[in-house]
């Protein structure tokens, strides 16, 4: 299930990242370039070799600098501190989604080089990650879906027009061009 569809008032948006991420681990295991269980590999962190970002900002004025802006202040609270844990450290929002709220919903999987190497070398997460399987995608890139959410007073809407997100969605829009 798309992490998107998930979104409504009350859900916080590190519930949502982290859904985000057992999916994508999921289906890295399914490939084969994760193992063991995807639940343990989120909780360990594993899945940052491969989404090393949140899931996704707020949108609006000086999103993209709310760094500079006190970004603790507004993403975080004196009860939801922000983790220590690589990737998950870069969610810039981790509070309750709450009505009127704009965000961007962008789940990513990548393989950086230089990360597979760093950790593949430190042995990071090995129980849950097949660096042998990995090394056959080391030249893939990334890629990055984004849906636009406005949440309401009991879910979500959809900012713009849905983009094709499956292989039949995807090969039906190549196909009709």
């Amino acid at each position: 299930m798309p992490a998107a569809s998930s979104a409504r008032p009350g859900m916080s948006n590190r519930d949502l990242h982290l859904m985000a991420c057992r999916v994508i681990a999921s289906g890295l295991k399914d490939l084969g370039l994760m193992k063991g269980d995807v639940g343990a590999a989120v909780e360990a962190g594993a899945h940052a070799l491969f989404m090393p970002h949140g899931l996704g900002h707020m949108m609006g004025l000086d999103v993209h600098d709310m760094e500079a802006l006190g970004e603790n202040y507004v993403g975080y609270s004196d009860e939801v501190k922000r983790s220590t844990q690589f990737g998950l450290a870069f969610l810039r929002f981790a509070l309750p989604y709450k009505q009127g709220h704009v965000f961007t919903i962008e789940p990513g999987c990548y393989f950086i080089p230089e990360l597979i190497d760093q950790w593949k070398a430190e042995k990071q997460h090995a129980d849950f990650i097949n660096y042998g399987e990995v090394e056959k995608y080391r030249d893939f890139g990334g890629i990055r879906i984004e849906d636009d959410l406005l949440i309401t007073e009991n879910g979500h809407k959809l900012l713009g027009k849905p983009i094709p997100k499956t292989v039949a969605e995807i090969e039906a829009t190549c196909s009709a061009k």
